[in-house]
């Protein structure tokens, strides 16, 4: 399958998968990376990327682990289109489903308690927080413009089975109300680990697996170090990349 004008085909370097991104438009980055290296879906379980953009998250995971069954909900539909065809490129579509729709009706769409994991990497800034086109892919990538993270939260909850678990990556300085309404929404942060971007430099990211009707009891994991030098990846990101 060729890619169009204005898209590309990139190597992911795993399992020979590729993804066709916009040349010009919002690819994907290191923390949708960091994220399906974070993530696990176990054989037999069903999971569900909200938001997936070109959906990387659920063809990484495909790759990474014993999942069988992934699902992607985009809203924009001609990057939702994108995605299906990075799924039909790589011969994934028995296994990984994109949807294109609103991810605020996701229980709707899909049921209740209808899937074991959810991923999720959602707009890190608030709607106006340096906007300047609310109208391109990239800021509603980026911006709280078509959902916020209290939807994102309210629907994972909706729609993870008791048990299940929801992986996600955002920004440390919206932590502790990542964390509040995590705990509002009966789903329990289990895991933590932030991202460094240097080892002297503080963090720029961080990784949370919470799950549904946990107990209270979260391990902070050791940090992520992206760069050992400048310009220079570090081995645990040399692994998670496949490299």
């Amino acid at each position: 399958m060729d890619s169009r004008e204005d898209e590309r085909i990139d190597d992911l370097q795993r399992c020979g998968y590729h993804i066709i991104q916009k040349k010009n438009g919002f690819c994907f980055g290191m923390d949708a990376v960091l994220l399906s290296g974070f993530s696990w879906v176990k054989k037999g379980e069903r999971a569900i990327d909200l938001g997936t953009g070109t959906g990387i998250i659920p063809i990484l995971l495909e790759a990474k682990t014993e999942g069988t069954d992934f699902t992607g909900i985009e809203i924009q539909e001609d990057i939702a289109d994108m995605a299906k065809r990075s799924v039909l490129l790589n011969g994934l579509e028995g296994r990984i489903h994109i949807v294109q729709g609103d991810l605020k009706e996701a229980n709707r769409i899909f049921g209740k308690a209808s899937f074991d994991v959810v991923t999720s990497n959602p707009p890190y800034m608030v709607e106006q927080e340096g906007l300047k086109n609310p109208h391109t892919s990239k800021a509603i990538s980026r911006h709280e413009i078509l959902c916020n993270w209290g939807e994102i939260v309210r629907e994972t909850n909706l729609i993870l089975k008791p048990g299940g678990r929801f992986y996600l990556v955002h920004r440390p300085r919206r932590l502790a109300e990542v964390i509040t309404s995590l705990k509002q929404n009966g789903l329990e942060p289990k895991r933590l680990k932030m991202v460094h971007p240097f080892v002297d430099k503080e963090a720029n990211m961080v990784l949370i697996e919470a799950v549904k009707g946990g107990r209270a009891m979260m391990k902070v994991e050791a940090p992520i170090v992206v760069f050992q030098g400048p310009g220079t990846y570090s081995e645990e990101i040399r692994a998670i990349y496949g490299y």
